[in-house]
């Protein structure tokens, strides 16, 4: 080989290196006040994709014991949302939000629904013949996003390196549109956050 040569290899593989040491993650854990952790938020930082945005989880909405499952689904822009009905009674699956008005008429057991989303935004979801039925999709233009567990945590993979900025969403939380933003590097993060009583015929998740 000549010298040449090699010195091309190993500039390009300088320069490889710090790209893939670059990746970063971030895990962002979500409390109250009093230190309960709350499920269910939703942790994104804001970021161009290049191509189509993915996550490992399915984009499904079932109805299943009279409620929706799950309480919060996070889907990208574009994807197509299945409404699977599981139980025994039909459902009339619909939402009044801004980013995208639809309705699913009366449809019954182990028959789905598909619903395409193409803005980003909050969809809140109800049905029309069970009122106590709420759940809530939020559909994101960004890869980097999470939600919360049972713990309160919310794990972000791949992130660039360097300090961040994120925002921390939920349906019930005390703040303009219901988020509230934090920055932070690599590594892990802590939110504190106020959340109202959700409407008395909702179940809180």
């Amino acid at each position: 080989m000549r010298p040449l040569n090699r010195l091309v290899i190993v500039v390009l593989a300088c320069s490889i290196a710090p790209a893939a040491a670059r990746a970063a993650d971030l895990a962002v854990s979500v409390r109250t006040a009093a230190g309960q952790p709350v499920a269910d938020a939703v942790v994104t930082v804001t970021a161009r994709s290049a191509g189509p945005i993915r996550f490992p989880w399915a984009y499904r909405m079932a109805q299943h014991n009279l409620q929706f499952d799950p309480f919060v689904l996070v889907a990208p822009v574009g994807a197509e949302v299945a409404f699977p009905n599981l139980d025994t009674v039909r459902h009339h699956v619909y939402s009044f939000s801004a980013a995208h008005p639809f309705e699913l008429k009366l449809y019954g057991h182990d028959e789905t629904r598909f619903v395409r989303f193409e803005r980003p935004g909050v969809i809140a979801l109800g049905c029309n013949i069970h009122d106590a039925m709420v759940a809530f999709i939020l559909v994101v233009d960004t890869p980097f996003a999470a939600k919360t567990d049972a713990s309160g945590v919310a794990l972000i993979r791949g992130l660039p390196a360097g300090p961040v900025s994120y925002r921390v969403w939920h349906p019930y939380l005390k703040a303009p549109g219901n988020e509230v933003g934090g920055a932070a590097a690599a590594g892990r993060a802590a939110v504190t956050v106020a959340l109202r009583r959700p409407p008395q015929r909702h179940r809180m998740y």
